[in-house]
């Protein structure tokens, strides 16, 4: 599956028009973007977005960023999946994940527990799923959302490769060194650009401090060397440095490599700009250049 050096990871897109985000996904493949990772939440569902983005572009991949295995049954994930890659020459891409406890058990009124066997469980049952319709050209390829080691193993044995969210380029490495040299290792990414670092550290912090309430989240970063009181007021700066590559679009674009040259295959940034309800049209033009 072409991805791309660099993509676009990004919210926003559930945040307007459904026309508007089609004339923006167009413009992200014109600028030379390789892919468009959109999230589930509370916002639209995951693979309806992909459709719809899928529609406005023609050769970019669409890949969900993370699709929450708990919101459907693995056999309508299976035919959703099978649908648009035949519909789309294979261009869209599945990402899967456990997402958190909170969510699970607060807002869908599940259980989130044993996420490494549920989501083992899940992929067993998505291979198994009858699909009694046209099949895709070629076999249609999915990612998993993995920070830990074990999820990560799971990935390199069930998926293509891994997309951690909310990691620094240290992450990068050692996810590499557990996926070996072969499957995808696709690193989500967020920047600002500002250079003024007491501007940029306070809008990272903002983005930040949601996150680091999540356990999934605070227990990778410990695993890195982080302590609580670098998760502390949305991140002690030497944490909100490390997560949020802010700056010019040099400083950006260094940060992409580091990446990259820490092992990743593909990057996908996601702009925090003071706007969060906004498209950051602007900011993705100006980065296209330095990043592709």
């Amino acid at each position: 599956m072409e991805l791309g050096r660099v993509g676009i990871w990004t919210f926003t897109f559930d945040l307007q028009p459904s026309a508007e985000g089609a004339e923006a996904a167009a413009e992200l493949e014109a600028l030379g973007y390789g892919t468009i990772w959109v999230p589930e939440a509370v916002g639209r569902e995951a693979v309806a977005n992909a459709s719809l983005l899928l529609s406005a572009t023609s050769s970019m991949t669409i890949a969900t960023g993370i699709a929450n295995i708990w919101m459907r049954h693995p056999m309508a994930a299976a035919a959703a999946w099978r649908t648009l890659n035949e519909a789309y020459a294979g261009r869209f891409l599945l990402g899967l994940g456990v997402s958190h406890a909170p969510s699970v058990d607060g807002m869908l009124g599940e259980r989130w527990d044993r996420p490494l066997e549920r989501m083992g469980s899940y992929l067993d049952a998505m291979d198994e799923a009858m699909f009694l319709a046209a099949q895709p050209a070629v076999p249609p390829s999915r990612i998993l959302a993995a920070l830990g080691p074990r999820m990560l193993e799971l990935a390199r044995e069930r998926a293509i490769g891994a997309h951690p969210y909310f990691v620094p380029v240290e992450h990068t490495a050692i996810a590499r060194e557990r996926l070996g040299p072969g499957p995808v290792l696709a690193p989500e990414q967020a920047v600002v650009l500002e250079a003024d670092p007491e501007v940029a550290r306070t809008l990272a912090r903002s983005h930040m401090a949601g996150y680091l309430q999540l356990p999934n989240y605070a227990n990778n970063l410990r695993r890195l060397g982080f302590d609580e009181a670098d998760m502390e007021g949305g991140g002690s700066d030497r944490l909100v440095d490390a997560i949020v590559a802010w700056g010019d679009e040099e400083a950006i674009a260094s940060r992409v490599q580091a990446h990259l040259d820490a092992g990743a295959d593909h990057v996908c940034i996601q702009v925090i700009d003071p706007d969060a309800t906004a498209l950051p049209r602007e900011a993705w033009r100006r980065l296209a250049p330095a990043l592709l």
